[in-house]
């Protein structure tokens, strides 16, 4: 059966699933991780695998939120294997971190969700390295800790039975909304000129490129690592779960569930939450006032959500026993990674709720993905480069700096030396009174003079005798 492209309004307002979460097999002595793991999807993900006995790593920023997190879904599921993984995705040093410290724990890792993204971020606030934060965070950063982590993900797949290692990578429908020639190269980069770029481009542009980012990632480390056993797949995990049969009530409740389907969309391209977390970390004017439509909207798209999709205002209890308000939303990602027939999904790409489709043509587009995959190698190891370079610089300073110390030993030691064998020649001081060490000097040569005197006289007498 050949491909096809599910139409925009059926991802958007998907039909009623047909897997769910509890379909997710047994997950005992697996180990995951789960970027963005303590919020929204990465969170419920995070619980169903718990309760499914994997061992979870949760990689986020925060450890004190991360906590909080870990004690309810360990109260709540009886289990116990989950973990807190510092990373943050914006800065490579961090990245390197994490992937070096879960590295010296685990051997290894048989799932890997790319799952947490930046929706929104000011043009000129970049990453630690330089870089536009919205690409930086969602496609540099996952592509650093995936390459980092391949070693434990290669050993995991020698062990396992095939196609069940996999790297799920977390797009959004809102990749179509990329720059016209797919990634605006231009945008990418630090300094000024690059700041510049973003801000034409504009904040929805940014998000849809590295959306785009995200699913050419996903199909050029399915190309490149398929064959050692890894199974990479790109996911829009949906917006609300719009099954129209489950409507009921009136034409305006109809109209507030698509509504909040638009706005889920819009804004936050499939994580409203994640959105929103992102604007209240920032202060700017544009900030301020998306954020105040957001927060004013959240209550109303959440109303939506449990409507469509027929959870009941109890699953927006405080119990984490309970399905949250991202269950639907989760059903896609856990598919993706967990499902016997997703084995061969294989660099291909999945939308809600957990259906096959084909993204945009850009997304398709081989030489792009090659080109992505160049342009993150050459930043990651230039990174590495200037960190090495520095430490580099560091230590040369070092050694020259104990060189300079060494010489400054050496020249006083000469000086010492010096001062022992010099014998100074003084000059006459007043009345032509001579020092004592120049009369030394004076006495010797007149010593030598009469002995010298003395050999002429017996060499002359010989000479005489002879004659």
């Amino acid at each position: 059966m050949p491909e096809r492209r599910i139409g925009i309004f059926s991802q958007l307002v998907p039909p009623k699933a047909t897997w769910s979460a509890e379909k997710v097999p047994d997950q005992e002595g697996k180990t995951v991780i789960i970027t963005g793991g303590n919020i929204g999807i990465g969170r419920e993900t995070a619980r169903v695998l718990l309760s499914k006995g994997a061992k979870v790593y949760i990689a986020t920023r925060s450890g004190d939120k991360a906590q909080t997190v870990i004690d309810e879904l360990q109260s709540s599921t009886g289990k116990k294997t989950i973990f807190f993984l510092e990373l943050d995705l914006a800065d490579l040093d961090s990245v390197k971190a994490a992937a070096e410290e879960f590295i010296r724990k685990e051997p290894e890792l048989h799932t890997l969700y790319n799952n947490r993204g930046v929706t929104y971020a000011p043009a000129d606030q970049p990453t630690s390295q330089g870089f536009d934060t919205i690409f930086g965070t969602n496609v540099l950063g996952h592509f650093y800790l995936t390459k980092l982590l391949l070693p434990v993900l290669k050993a995991a797949a020698k062990g396992s039975p095939a196609g069940t290692v996999r790297v799920v990578n977390m797009s959004s429908i809102a990749h179509y909304m990329s720059a016209s020639e797919g990634i605006r190269w231009t945008t990418l980069g630090p300094g000024a000129d690059a700041a510049a770029a973003r801000k034409k481009l504009g904040v929805a542009r940014l998000f849809g490129q590295s959306k785009l980012g995200n699913i050419l990632f996903s199909n050029e480390l399915a190309r490149r690592y398929g064959d050692d056993g890894i199974v990479s797949i790109s996911l829009f995990p949906g917006a609300v779960n719009a099954d129209l049969s489950g409507y009921a009530g009136s034409f305006w409740k109809r109209f507030r569930g698509l509504l909040g389907t638009c706005i889920c969309f819009i804004l936050s391209g499939g994580d409203l939450e994640a959105l929103t977390e992102d604007l209240r970390r920032d202060e700017g004017p544009i900030a301020r006032q998306m954020r105040s439509g957001t927060e004013a909207v959240e209550s109303t798209v959440q109303r939506g959500i449990r409507q469509n999709s027929g959870i009941s205002d109890e699953h927006d209890s405080d119990d984490p026993r309970e399905p949250s308000k991202e269950y639907h939303r989760a059903i896609t990602s856990l598919y993706a990674g967990t499902d016997p027939e997703a084995s061969g999904l294989n660099g291909k790409y999945l939308t809600a709720w957990a259906r096959h489709t084909l993204p945009s043509k850009k997304a398709l587009d081989s030489q792009l993905g090659k080109r992505l995959w160049d342009w993150c190698e050459e930043h990651v190891k230039k990174d590495t480069k200037v960190n090495a370079d520095v430490k580099a610089k560091d230590s040369e300073d070092t050694k020259v700096e104990e060189d300079s110390k060494s010489k400054d030993s050496e020249d006083a030691k000469v000086e010492d030396v010096t001062k022992v064998v010099e014998v100074p020649i003084l000059t006459k001081t007043e009345g032509d009174t001579k020092p004592k060490e120049d009369i030394k000097v004076e006495e010797v040569t007149k010593a030598d003079e009469a002995t010298k005197a003395k050999e002429d006289t017996e060499a002359k007498e010989d000479t005489k005798s002879k004659e």
